[in-house]
């Protein structure tokens, strides 16, 4: 009872008007970033972070998260009518999507996928809520030692699951560990690489990073393509599919929210790991495989229902533990240090209000973004004839004006510029972006809980074994290292064995 209660007051929190406008607002530009290829959900909140310092908190991280989950809508929609993924979590819609579209079937391909997207969603948030409350209860029994695992584990799992190859993820991953560390030391209070510049006194800001990452490392990438695409026409009379068609994927959708739920409370797996997991699954349960690839409806609603529960599952560790799990996640966390906010375990007992009125936002946003994308699916497939070469400029615009505002210097318009170009040829290269984001914001943790588990202890780096929590925590991490070491070696054998034949 405590918890439906908690939630009415988050409900009546969200039901305002300020707080339920940015609702929509979030709904509807997390669409518009779904469908635009190229740009993602992490460089769009980060260049909406300076935007909101004089508000609330509340009001500004409902916007957040309703961009988050709002994007993973949008996605299907270029997937669908143009086969260009506009989220990396929607290319295995592609498959089956597109083809539903060639064969006139495209508004029933995207009917399932809103239909699976709001059950997914609502589900989701529903796991999110029933998990959140006893993880934080259990949480509040972590010390420095078991928060420093944790964020071992966290980190670890990011690498291994964050990107094609393991070491460009754990290059990544370490380069990020290495600029967290730039600016005033966590314990003794001394600057350290800071190079006797005064604008690194303050480290390396995560919001500029992020920008120049995602957001012009992104639009440097596209514009070098050139994309050219035709969309495929829908009338909204065809949107729907038919209720044999529905009642044929409901097995598939819960399929998917399951996969994708489970997926995303697992630190780094993510929604793009989640759908083509989902993926294998209904074609692994399908009595009649071989219709996957050419149209099969359950191909689309399986890995669009799991793209977006996953955003529910990813919110779990974030809110009740403190880590992220994703680019997007580790930008709210670090949106939350902004705020003064703390999050982590103690957040449901210090500011319940926020928490819960972040899940009620969520219930509240899926209904916004049903009732909004069936009737605006026409309307936005048309936005996507815009030249591109009329968005990036207005992008570009509003990165340097976001970098500008962080703190009115130059100096974070010339980092996100320099980490644009870094983002580029990370790109390039194939090197994920996301292990660097979340590393920057969890290597001062990681060194802060490290620090005080060693002067509670005495300085006893047993500390870190004797703990039951902690001893699992790394027993986990140094499982994952030798099975993920294990596969390398035998990808590698494999091949070598191919090149020799």
């Amino acid at each position: 009872m405590d918890i439906l209660n908690s939630l009415m007051q988050g409900f009546a929190t969200v039901l305002t008007p300020f707080n339920l406008w940015m609702a929509v607002i979030g709904c509807f530009f997390g669409t518009i970033v779904g469908i635009l290829p190229g740009l993602g959900p992490s460089a769009t909140i980060a260049m909406l972070i300076p935007l909101t310092f004089g508000m609330n908190a509340t009001p500004a991280m409902i916007m957040m998260c309703a961009i988050y989950y709002g994007a993973m809508y949008g996605g299907s929609t270029t997937s669908i009518l143009l086969n260009v993924p506009g989220e990396s979590a929607s290319v295995v819609t592609c498959i089956d999507g597109y083809q539903m579209a060639r064969q006139g079937r495209g508004g029933a391909a995207l009917g399932i996928s809103a239909i699976g997207s709001f059950v997914a969603g609502i589900l989701g948030t529903i796991g999110l809520m029933l998990i959140c409350v006893p993880l934080a209860k259990f949480a509040l029994k972590f010390g420095p030692a078991e928060f420093f695992s944790l964020i071992v584990m966290g980190l670890l799992t990011i690498v291994y699951v964050g990107g094609k190859s393991i070491s460009k993820s754990l290059m990544s991953g370490v380069i990020g560990m290495a600029l967290g560390t730039i600016g005033i030391d966590v314990i003794q209070g001394a600057p350290r690489f800071v190079y006797d510049l005064p604008e690194l006194m303050d480290g390396v800001s995560f919001v500029t990073v992020v920008m120049g990452l995602f957001g012009i490392g992104e639009v440097l990438v596209s514009a070098e393509e050139r994309m050219k695409i035709t969309p495929i026409n829908v009338k909204f009379k065809d949107l729907w599919p038919t209720v044999t068609e529905v009642w044929q994927c409901k097995w598939a959708i819960l399929r998917g929210t399951g996969v994708g739920f489970f997926m995303g409370a697992l630190p780094g797996a993510g929604a793009t790991i989640a759908s083509f997991a989902a993926y294998a699954v209904e074609k692994g349960v399908a009595k009649n495989p071989e219709r996957f690839g050419k149209g099969a409806i359950e191909g689309v609603a399986g890995p669009e229902s799991a793209n977006n529960a996953c955003t529910s599952g990813a919110m779990v560790h974030l809110l009740a533990l403190g880590i992220p799990g994703s680019g997007a996640t580790a930008v709210m966390l670090g949106a939350l240090m902004l705020y003064g906010l703390k999050p982590g375990p103690m957040m449901f007992h210090t500011n319940p209000d926020f928490v819960w009125a972040l899940i009620a936002s969520m219930f509240v946003g899926n209904a916004i973004l049903i009732v909004m994308n069936l009737p605006m699916i026409p309307l936005f497939a048309m936005g996507l004839r815009i030249p591109y070469r009329y968005l990036y400029p207005g992008i570009l615009l509003i990165c340097i004006i976001g970098a500008y505002s962080l703190s009115s210097s130059v100096y974070d318009v010339w980092v996100m510029l320099v980490f644009g170009v870094i983002g580029y040829f990370m790109k390039k290269f194939d090197i994920p972006g996301a292990p660097m984001v979340i590393a920057l914001i969890l290597g001062p943790m990681l060194e802060y809980n490290l620090y005080r588990a060693l002067a509670l202890s005495r300085g006893d780096m047993t500390v870190f074994f004797t703990r039951p929590i902690s001893a699992t925590l790394l027993a986990i991490a140094a499982i994952m290292t030798i099975a993920f070491s294990f596969k390398t070696v035998r990808i590698k054998r494999t091949m070598l064995e191919e090149k020799e034949e």
